[in-house]
């Protein structure tokens, strides 16, 4: 796939393409989900409008509803089930990218964490990256993620 930025899942199955011009920047989740979803401390992350997003592949879905009613759309890949991203019925438009599928995933940068209340004890946030205890205000996130 030429053009804009590429990723893929682990076995090469699933392949996508970001229609923008630049690497994004991403934040790191620490929370519990994230844990155990990872096998990690915290997922790593990049929000895109869904639209710049292009997938050739078997995607499978999996869809988790939470207490308060808000649909979780994670997308895998239906061989090697890589989660690829997700979307939430709480905000409409983005997808949530997960930044180890990126190409170039090591040329990121963490510029935000949220639920830094769950993350592991031996993990240092520098006082100058914004942090929030649970899970961020999306116009606050944003402002972090666009400063960068």
């Amino acid at each position: 796939m030429a053009g804009g930025l590429n990723g893929g899942c682990r076995c090469g199955a699933v392949r996508y393409r970001l229609a923008v011009e630049r690497l994004p920047s991403s934040y790191a989740c620490h929370c519990r989900d994230c844990q155990t979803w990872t096998g990690s401390a915290f997922s790593q992350q990049v929000v895109v409008a869904e639209d710049l997003l292009s997938l050739a592949g078997p995607v499978g879905l999996y869809e988790l509803t939470s207490p308060s009613g808000r649909v979780s759309r994670q997308r895998v890949c239906g061989t090697c089930h890589t989660r690829i991203y997700n979307t939430n019925s709480a905000r409409p438009g983005l997808a949530i990218i997960r930044a180890g599928t990126l190409d170039e995933s090591d040329a990121l940068d963490v510029v935000a964490h949220i639920w830094v209340k769950r993350k592991q004890r031996w993990i240092s946030i520098p006082d100058n990256v914004p942090s929030w205890p649970e899970t961020a205000p999306l116009a606050e996130l944003t402002e972090a993620l666009m400063q960068a």
